[in-house]
């Protein structure tokens, strides 16, 4: 049987939201395959510095960052722009940022739709469409970080499922539009990192509970999917890979 890993030495990827949380550890785990990052940020300034830091003193002049607003579409293609001039190539494109909070049935705002769209859906559709080009060139790969909840809506997230749902087709989309150079992929993480704001202990064991792993995953295995997408899927495309301990085979 052939080995069918590709060597990512050398090689570049454009991660979103990449400072903090599940955007940092698979910056992390891309890096020590020896890729070049271009890591982009939005208002998380200090910990996108920290990062380069890091892997900079691991590798020099292996990262630069970019500080972008997604929701300025026509801004994206200067983001894509900016990630391709350090290395004059683009391999990977990580759609990770996203924006996740409720929106309850009679309180939803236009405001709220816009965000929530713009960041999980809009925004990796016209960054998709600017890299497509370089990715080309490549044959390289898009992954966008979908949610199990794109397709089992999660109560009072109406908006943000429904953001998620488009991004788990547009994944497909895109495969078939940019094939056959450019392999196109999602992965949909299930409990891996509790949201911000917090939700309680009970709340947390009855979500475990639904897992069939009975357990909670962690960043690191949504990268290890990335990495598998990246470098040893190399006939894969137009897939959602469900990172989520067994949690969508249950009610």
């Amino acid at each position: 049987m052939s080995d069918n890993r590709d060597d990512l030495s050398g090689k570049v990827a454009l991660i979103t939201g990449a400072a903090r949380r599940v955007g940092a550890v698979i910056a992390r785990a891309l890096h020590r395959e020896g890729m070049n990052l271009a890591l982009h940020y939005h208002t998380s300034h200090k910990e996108a510095r920290a990062l380069q830091r890091e892997l900079n003193e691991r590798r020099e002049a292996s990262v630069v960052l970019i500080q972008a607003d997604l929701l300025q579409t026509t801004k994206l293609a200067a983001v894509v722009k900016e990630a391709t001039s350090r290395w004059k190539r683009l391999d990977v494109l990580i759609n990770n940022a996203s924006t996740f909070y409720p929106t309850p049935i009679g309180s939803v705002t236009e405001a709220q739709w816009d965000n929530l769209l713009g960041t999980n859906l809009k925004a990796p559709f016209f960054l998709s469409q600017a890299a497509a080009r370089h990715l080309k060139q490549q044959r390289g790969s898009i992954i966008n970080i979908v949610d199990i909840h794109g397709e089992r809506p999660l109560k009072e997230h109406p908006v943000y499922c429904t953001a998620k749902a488009g991004l788990v087709m547009l994944s497909k989309a895109l495969a078939r539009e940019l094939g056959p150079e450019v392999r196109v992929n999602a992965i949909a993480p299930g409990a891996i990192l509790w949201p911000e704001k917090g939700i309680d202990d009970v709340t947390k064991k009855r979500i475990l509970s639904r897992t069939t792993l009975k357990r909670q995953g962690s960043p690191d295995d949504i990268a290890r999917a990335a990495l598998f997408l990246i470098r040893d899927a190399g006939y894969v495309s137009g897939q959602t890979i469900a990172v989520d301990g067994g949690r969508s085979l249950s009610d």
